[in-house]
């Protein structure tokens, strides 16, 4: 049974004429007859009484009619819904930019789930440090960026998303396995690992060491924590990392500093836009990834 047979049907119940409902559904009459033949075949009764010019419904055809519209009922409605879902659901193109110390590790293992969720956002993601996010911004080539925060700028709004501590992070057979807890002042003999110049975890980091009086003369500086974690796990040396970046399988220990530290995570967006639905959207669901 298909459903243009059933509105081939409702239309000569209808109208009581072969000949005007293949005029109202813009096909010839023979092709209206062929199709209706197919339907009571399928159904396994007459439906239609062929009476000369006119036509009457059977009793088995009084019986499916009701059925049938229904059915087309049933039809047209899920097809407004969709449509108005269409329609109010955020869409259209969306150019994310987001800083290499989140994008890993936020970002990245929950982004599937925006995709399914708005299905109707083309989502462009793409990843850099915080200055080029920000020029980026201001000129119109992304939309929103996700970087740490603060960034003092008077073009762009920021808000807060999360906020984690900063972890060391060291080699599992090191001399800091098994500690609860390092004050950062007894690193003074080691080897300290570091984003480079530009990103902007360096600097929470640095101002955490700075509160310790710990100077810091880095024996690397790489553009990924990526990269620190594997240097860590051989015991070169260690790593301030933020939590997120703590994986279980990183051959590493994360340990809690003295004194303690946190970074704030947040999203950056021009204040002079409004923000389109898309904005919004991507808004709301970073948010529900800290709740």
């Amino acid at each position: 049974m298909e459903f243009q047979q059933l509105r081939y049907f409702c239309a000569v119940a209808r109208l009581g004429s072969f000949t005007r409902a293949a005029d109202e559904l813009n096909i010839s009459q023979p092709s209206l007859s062929e199709a209706l033949k197919r339907l009571e075949a399928n159904i396994g009764a007459e439906l239609l009484a062929r009476l000369g010019r006119s036509v009457k419904l059977t009793p088995q055809g009084e019986l499916f009619l009701p059925h049938a519209q229904q059915v087309l009922n049933d039809i047209a409605e899920a097809r407004r819904s969709v449509e108005t879902r269409a329609v109010q659901a955020p869409s259209g193109k969306l150019i994310v930019g987001c800083i290499p110390s989140i994008m890993p590790y936020l970002i990245a293992p929950a982004i599937a789930a925006f995709l399914r969720q708005y299905p109707f956002v083309d989502l462009e993601l793409t990843e850099d440090v915080t200055a080029r996010l920000v020029t980026r911004l201001q000129n119109g080539s992304i939309d929103l960026a996700i970087a740490g925060l603060p960034v003092k700028n008077p073009d762009l709004l920021c808000g807060e998303i999360l906020r984690e501590p900063l972890l060391l992070a060291a080699g599992a057979t090191s001399n800091w396995a098994g500690r609860t807890e390092v004050k950062l002042q007894e690193l003074t003999s080691e080897r300290i690992l570091l984003l480079k110049e530009g990103h902007c975890f360096r600097e929470d980091a640095l101002s955490v060491c700075r509160r310790a009086k710990l100077m810091v003369s880095p024996a690397f500086e790489g553009d990924q924590i990526s990269s620190i974690l594997p240097l860590a796990a051989s015991g070169y040396g260690v790593g301030i990392v933020p939590r997120m970046a703590a994986a279980p399988n990183a051959g590493c220990v994360f340990l809690p500093i003295s004194p303690k530290g946190e970074r704030r995570v947040g999203y950056l967006k021009l204040r002079r836009h409004s923000a389109t639905q898309a904005e919004r959207a991507f808004i709301a669901w970073l948010r529900s990834l800290t709740k």
